[in-house]
């Protein structure tokens, strides 16, 4: 009966593992700031539908010598994008002009840009199936 017990746990501990799921970390490293004044705002999105409105992640960063890091950990398998805005006069939002133009620095992955309009989850989307260190410019 105990040889039965041991048998059966090693099963399921051996089915459990194998339905668990392996993560990875992002480094998101920015650059191009003006000053060190205030935060940098980061997002991390994991869905198209998502991009710009609901973050999967986020990081509020500080900034040493107009560079910043933010780091996200345990990371599933999968298609990622990150936003960023420099929080300037840390006021703790990204202020707009008319129509939602920034008017504070901003920065995507892939250094994606819009067109009459917002960037595209399309341009700044990248693959996470390893640890990733991505470059941003933000201004």
């Amino acid at each position: 009966m105990k040889k039965l017990f041991l048998i059966g746990t090693f099963l399921i501990t051996g089915l459990l593992s194998s339905f668990a799921q392996e993560t990875y970390t992002i480094t998101a490293n920015f650059s191009g700031m003006k000053s060190d004044k205030g935060d940098l705002f980061v997002a991390l999105y994991n869905k198209e539908g998502e991009f710009l409105k609901k973050s999967f992640k986020g990081s509020v960063v500080t900034i040493n010598n107009k560079m910043a890091t933010a780091v996200f950990e345990n990371i599933p398998k999968g298609e990622y994008a990150i936003s960023c805005f420099h929080d300037e006069n840390d006021n703790k939002k990204m202020d707009t002009r008319i129509f939602g133009i920034p008017k504070e620095p901003i920065g995507i992955s892939n250094d994606a840009k819009g067109f009459m309009g917002p960037p595209k989850y399309s341009d700044a989307k990248f693959l996470v199936d390893k640890n990733v260190t991505l470059v941003i410019n933000v201004n």
